[in-house]
């Protein structure tokens, strides 16, 4: 069946209320009208790159509707949508909505027909049509949420059930303690019913249900083939550690950042992993008898020890590189992979981060999906796209910087392989990472 042919067969489906397949695209070699990569990179054997979108502003989210568009959450531009042609290059982009306030968050619902997008205060939702790659019926679902620090608020249907919404607000400090309390909605993953939704919105901080809490900078979660959320969290900056009188700056490789088991959705709630109280430890030299992946506070004491953080807060399954930024993570089809971006630092010397690594995952006997490595490695992943030396990369500001700021990951429906976002304000790109495989 012809490429035209095969959408139009979709469309009819999508008519009558099912959802079509997508079908495979090639792996183009090079696009037309596409530019280089504006910065040097560095792709693992097995592995190929080639950019396949740029001239754009601040890619943060990637999802693709039923029909196998692709949709682009571009930060203070709006949401853009991108049809492919048979030779796997794009050849239409449309800015579907144009909103400055619109930053971050970007999700479809499973049936492609609702699409919701999140500024810093406001959540909302829109009809939408794959086959005409329209919106209309534009509303607020969630408001309220507080401005500070972190400005993105992620957004994920659950699959499980589509009436559920996960919606997340970051910390407004590096230690903002009064996050503590569940009713600052900050720092917090809250669920909304948006079946259940009043016609002016849900107020953040008092109404939906606390899925996860004590979450710095959750900026990334996804869901798992059973439906189990994981999320990668942004730790803190510049810290010392007072112990036995003695205060030691810690802040070149702790805290680590995280890989977060977040749950089941439609079972868990809240769960407390920390923050702003318990850090993870990435390199256990700084500390004295803890581990890689344990937690850790600040000034232990008496009364509140690194050994309370570890008999109440969740612990990562998994730990990053302190200052990594981690921004976006993706399963490839068979989830044996998950794929981060990390967004890189400003905090450390030499930096760290610039690039997308891979987790390697097993399916374990009772069904479950889980990291290959143990809680307490540091090699638990392998970077497959990076900087050239990002050593040498800067960060001045969210976007600024010599190197790539990577972002936005997606696993393509199509079959071509792992796109990812830079957001970098020189150019907004996007790149098409592809294993051998393919």
């Amino acid at each position: 069946m012809r490429l035209l042919e095969t959408f139009a067969a979709a469309a009819a489906l999508l008519g009558a209320g099912a959802l079509a397949d997508i079908p495979q695209l090639p792996v183009p070699k090079t696009c037309s009208g596409v530019a280089a990569f504006r910065n040097q990179f560095t792709v693992a054997s097995g592995w190929s790159a080639m950019k396949i979108a740029g001239g754009l502003k601040q890619v943060r989210t990637i999802v693709w509707d039923p029909l196998g568009h692709m949709l682009v959450a571009q930060a203070t531009r709006g949401i853009s949508v991108h049809s492919f042609g048979a030779d796997g290059c794009i050849n239409s982009t449309t800015l579907m909505i144009s909103g400055g306030g619109l930053n971050h968050g970007l999700d479809l619902s499973p049936d492609g027909k609702t699409l919701y997008a999140s500024s810093e205060t406001t959540m909302f939702s829109w009809s939408y049509d794959p086959v005409t790659m329209k919106t209309s019926n534009q509303k607020t679902v969630v408001k309220g949420m507080s401005t500070g620090i972190h400005s993105t608020r992620t957004v994920m249907v659950v699959k499980q059930n589509p009436n559920f919404v996960l919606l997340q607000v970051g910390s407004n400090a590096n230690f903002d303690m009064a996050a503590q309390q569940k009713s600052t909605g900050r720092a917090i993953i809250k669920i909304f019913d948006v079946s259940k939704a009043p016609s002016a919105g849900y107020n953040y901080n008092t109404d939906g249900e606390v899925f996860g809490y004590g979450l710095r900078n959750e900026i990334g979660f996804i869901q798992d083939p059973n439906g189990i959320v994981w999320g990668v969290e942004n730790s803190g900056d510049d810290f010392t550690r007072t112990e036995n009188g003695n205060r030691k700056d810690i802040h070149k490789d702790n805290p680590a950042e995280k890989l977060n088991n977040l749950g089941d959705p439609l079972k868990t709630r809240d769960a407390w992993y920390g923050y702003p109280t318990c850090f993870t430890v990435w390199d256990p030299s700084s500390f004295s008898g803890l581990k890689t992946g344990q937690h850790f506070v600040v000034s232990p004491n008496s009364s509140y020890s690194d050994a309370t953080c570890n008999g109440k807060a969740v612990p990562p399954r998994l730990s990053f590189q302190a200052h990594s930024a981690p921004i976006w993570n993706t399963f490839d089809a068979d989830a044996k992979n998950m794929y981060v971006t990390f967004h890189g630092s400003w905090d450390r010397q030499p930096p760290t981060g610039f690039k997308v690594v891979q987790i390697p995952f097993t399916k374990l006997a009772d069904g479950s999906y889980d990291p290959v490595a143990p809680a307490d490695s540091m090699t638990g992943y392998k970077d497959i796209f990076s900087a050239t030396n990002p050593g040498s990369c800067t960060a001045n500001g969210l976007t600024q910087s010599n190197c790539f700021r990577l972002t936005a990951a997606s696993w393509d429906p199509a079959g071509r392989g792992l796109f990812i976002g830079s957001d970098n304000s020189a150019e907004g790109e996007i790149y098409l990472l592809t294993p051998s495989s393919k």
